[in-house]
């Protein structure tokens, strides 16, 4: 893999690992709006942790990932997953 296809990667799996963490600890407003009653946003949404977080996953999973396809496991161009000589 080279930097640019690692980069590319990390940068998938982060936005991923980012829409899984985002949920996690918020809490919706206590009052409502008057007018429309809708909830909305988050009082304290806690960005900065959050992607602390995401950084923090996406690094494992990314090395996960990497180690995965250096050892030639999962390759594309010989073995299982390769498209047939015909």
């Amino acid at each position: 893999m080279n930097g640019f296809t690692g980069t590319v990667l990390f940068l998938i799996i982060w936005w991923t690992a980012l829409f899984a963490v985002l949920p996690i600890g918020t809490k919706p407003v206590v009052r409502a709006d008057s007018v429309s009653g809708w909830r909305g946003a988050p009082e304290h949404p806690r960005m900065l942790r959050k992607v602390v977080i995401t950084t923090i996953v996406a690094c494992f999973l990314w090395t996960g990932s990497y180690l995965l396809i250096s050892s030639g496991a999962v390759s594309f161009r010989h073995g299982y997953f390769a498209e047939p000589d015909d």
